[in-house]
């Protein structure tokens, strides 16, 4: 099993993935526990100066203006977690919650929070021992961090709050005993070290972009088993076309459909279309999968690269410089930028499945489709006794509709918090929880695209598929048989949509064609 190293500093998405999905151990390497206990002498030496600190011997928010005595230092770090631990809604689910977890000990591992090692190697341990605490997905606004969803977490630490231990719902300190490890008596300022900051958002955008960039692979693969179901042209998928329109998105999707059609005995060129179909090329949701799914792509790189600097950055406040022992309170644990990328991964999955769904809508369309049943029905079939692929089509529209409201962006929002004194937050968390339903949304839209698709290469011939669409359908085919007659579609585009979730469908596609 791949263990993962936090050093704070090179911690990858697929390390995220890896460790909140696959279990990956996760280890601290002896130079960054000396940098963590160096870091908090540090802390020690400014609190003995006298010197304020927000957060520590000061309150909160609008609250910074109290001075907190030292007795009541580490009492006012038990109240904050207690006091910011409001969040409501559903648990979130366990992968987040790793991820979380494993992105705020990273950021600890930096060694500017001022935290005793203990805290650290305590949420380590957690991650390593699977004790997971129950954390509600509501109540972030991605400014002062992701204080409500990180305090959840901090309970459990400190022996209270609940949280899962091996599919059991327990009390925070019986799952850590279960666990043999012991609950945290917080002191000065670990509190804010665990609360403040980006990291339930920044873990929900690394596992958002790891599952929109094989989304946008198995859109792809859908569109290019539409175009060959269809008889598409292959033309507009030259490459001196996007070398005239250099957009990198749009240079990969041209390539991927080339390599995945190689071979197709279905594609034609515009010269035959113009003798068969009367005009020399396709309609945009076919002529322009180059422009529309590889601008998806570039948005998702633009997104990829901003939360690759946040999964190593110290969003914590205030900070302690460990070269002059300086304490500085900033705005580090606003959200804006995660914000910003999240809304744009939204709004270009959308566009993704709305092309889909045009897709889905042509195949069926016997006025379009060129010369396929009416819903994709075989002939054999009792004409007007079967609906055939109807009904998936509304399925498709309804999730493609439901992710035009998600698409809303979120970062352009903001309600003020802490009596205005936090009088601009970024909404960060919300756009990045959109981001994923829309991604979910999007992943069974592609399932019915496929299954569509499928079905019209069985009636135009599948054996004259391409070189790379011919593993698509033989993978999807291997679950779900034609369909003959009408049976219950729910249960097609579910199995589907495991594939597509899970990888497994671009996996075996890539054991054949190298997609980039």
């Amino acid at each position: 099993m791949k263990t993962v190293i936090l050093d704070g500093e090179s911690l990858t998405i697929e390390d995220v993935v890896a460790v909140a999905r696959e279990y990956a151990k996760v280890e601290i390497p002896d130079y960054v526990k000396e940098r963590v206990k160096n870091s908090r002498r540090v802390l020690e030496e400014i609190l003995d100066s006298e010197t304020a600190v927000y957060g520590v011997n000061t309150g909160f928010g609008a609250l910074a203006r109290v001075k907190i005595s030292r007795e009541d230092q580490e009492r006012l770090q038990l109240n904050m977690v207690r006091s910011h631990s409001a969040g409501t809604g559903k648990p979130l689910p366990k992968d987040i919650v790793r991820a979380t977890m494993l992105l705020r000990a990273n950021m600890l591992a930096r060694g500017y929070s001022g935290i005793r090692l203990e805290v650290l190697e305590t949420l380590v341990k957690m991650l390593n021992e699977g004790v997971h605490p129950i954390v509600p997905e509501k109540g972030s606004v991605c400014a002062s961090g992701d204080l409500a969803p990180l305090a959840h977490i901090a309970l459990v630490l400190i022996g209270e709050g609940k949280a899962e231990y091996k599919g059991e719902i327990l009390p925070g300190d019986e799952a850590l005993k279960k666990a043999g490890i012991a609950p945290l008596k917080l002191k000065a300022k670990e509190a804010m070290a665990l609360i403040n900051g980006t990291q339930l958002t920044t873990a929900i955008a690394a596992l958002a972009i790891h599952d929109a960039e094989n989304l946008i692979k198995t859109a792809e693969i859908a569109a290019a088993l539409s175009l060959e179901a269809l008889n598409g042209v292959l033309d507009a998928f030259e490459g001196r076309i996007s070398s005239l329109r250099p957009h990198t998105g749009q240079t990969l999707t041209a390539r991927n459909i080339r390599q995945l059609v190689k071979g197709s005995k279905l594609i034609i060129s515009g010269m035959e279309a113009m003798k068969k179909f009367g005009y020399p090329h396709d309609p945009y949701t076919l002529r322009c999968i180059p422009q529309v799914l590889g601008a998806a792509r570039d948005a998702i790189a633009y997104a990829r690269q901003i939360v690759e600097t946040e999964i190593n950055s110290v969003t914590d406040n205030p900070l302690i410089f460990q070269d002059d022992k300086t304490c500085i309170s900033a705005g580090n644990f606003h959200g804006q930028p995660l914000a910003i990328a999240m809304d744009m991964l939204g709004i270009a999955i959308t566009i993704v499945g709305g092309f889909s769904e045009r897709r889905i809508a042509r195949l069926i369309d016997d006025k379009l489709n060129r010369g396929l049943p009416p819903f994709l029905v075989p002939k054999e079939a009792k004409e007007g006794l079967n609906s055939g692929f109807m009904l998936a089509q509304y399925t498709a529209a309804a999730l493609a509709s439901e992710n035009k409201v998600l698409a809303h962006p979120a970062s352009i929002d903001s309600i003020p918090t802490s009596a205005n004194f936090e009088d601009y937050v970024s909404m960060g968390a919300t756009a990045a929880r959109k981001a994923m339903d829309i991604i979910e949304n999007t992943w069974r839209i592609l399932a019915i695209e496929l299954l569509c698709a499928c079905q019209a290469a069985d009636l135009q011939g599948a054996e004259k598929l391409g070189l790379g669409t011919r593993i698509a359908y033989s993978t999807i085919r291997s679950e779900v048989p034609m369909l003959r007659e009408d049976r219950v579609l729910s249960d097609d585009i579910e199995k589907v949509y495991e594939m597509i979730k899970t990888g497994k469908l671009v996996k075996e596609v890539e054991k054949h064609v190298r997609l980039v």
